[in-house]
């Protein structure tokens, strides 16, 4: 295990730590739930099977730390770490991935997850985690660490909007608020084969592949001071029913 870890030993706060989990798979999400559980010190007081779910519960519950699943359908563990980021700007979240993609890891890291674990890390380690991120730290598998490493080394823009159109920005600024490709057609009074340009430009331009990945990178950067007045300002008026 990589720790990149604060100076401090003891958590601010006192155990039993409390632990939400968000995984869209059953079996594998009762079995981290029965892991968590297991740890001294530990209990699992939610379980979300979704990024929706976890957007409207996990605030409720105020968990200590949240581990997120990155592959989850319709809503990335990326985006809903964004969103809740956002929302609850202390909450801790670790990162739990089968693999080690390059991309998503950055990603998640954009959006704000405190640390990233590979999902075969063994009960000691994953304690280890939970415990450090508690601490501050930014706990890593040594896997993870290194792509971290080769990650920074790459010359990446800190603002992810750098370069696009004043109307690549608006569709973006709306795919923010969560407008589907019709609803931002009507808002900017375009057709929705337009809307796709825009679309297609924004994701070669921030280098993602999806809306998701384009959101939760614009979001990381609002949140972290980056993005410009002119782009926080827009705000959409309600879609046409």
């Amino acid at each position: 295990m990589t720790r990149i870890s604060s100076a401090s030993t003891t958590p601010a706060i006192k155990p039993p730590y409390r632990v939400a989990l968000v995984e869209d798979q059953p079996a594998t999400r009762d079995s981290w739930e029965r892991l968590v559980s297991s740890l001294d010190d530990f209990t699992c007081v939610q379980t979300c099977a979704s990024g929706e779910e976890a957007l409207r519960l996990i605030p409720i519950v105020k968990p200590d730390v949240v581990l997120m699943d990155v592959y989850l359908p319709r809503m990335s563990g990326v985006e809903c770490t964004a969103r809740l980021k956002a929302a609850n700007p202390g909450l801790l979240i670790v990162m739990l991935t089968a693999c080690d993609e390059d991309d998503i890891l950055f990603l998640a890291l954009e959006a704000g997850a405190d640390g990233y674990l590979l999902k075969r890390t063994s009960p000691d380690d994953l304690r280890a985690a939970l415990v450090d991120v508690l601490n501050g730290g930014a706990p890593m598998t040594g896997e993870i660490a290194r792509h971290v490493i080769e990650s920074f080394r790459r010359t990446r823009s800190t603002d992810p909007s750098v370069g696009l159109t004043p109307r690549e920005e608006e569709t973006l600024v709306l795919l923010t608020k969560g407008y589907a490709n019709k609803e931002i057609a009507h808002h900017l009074d375009v057709s929705i084969e337009t809307v796709r340009t825009h679309l297609k430009h924004i994701y070669e331009k921030m280098h993602v592949r999806s809306r998701a990945e384009a959101v939760a990178r614009y979001m990381s950067a609002r949140t972290g001071g980056m993005a410009s007045d002119k782009r926080s300002s827009v705000e959409p008026r309600p879609p046409k029913r």
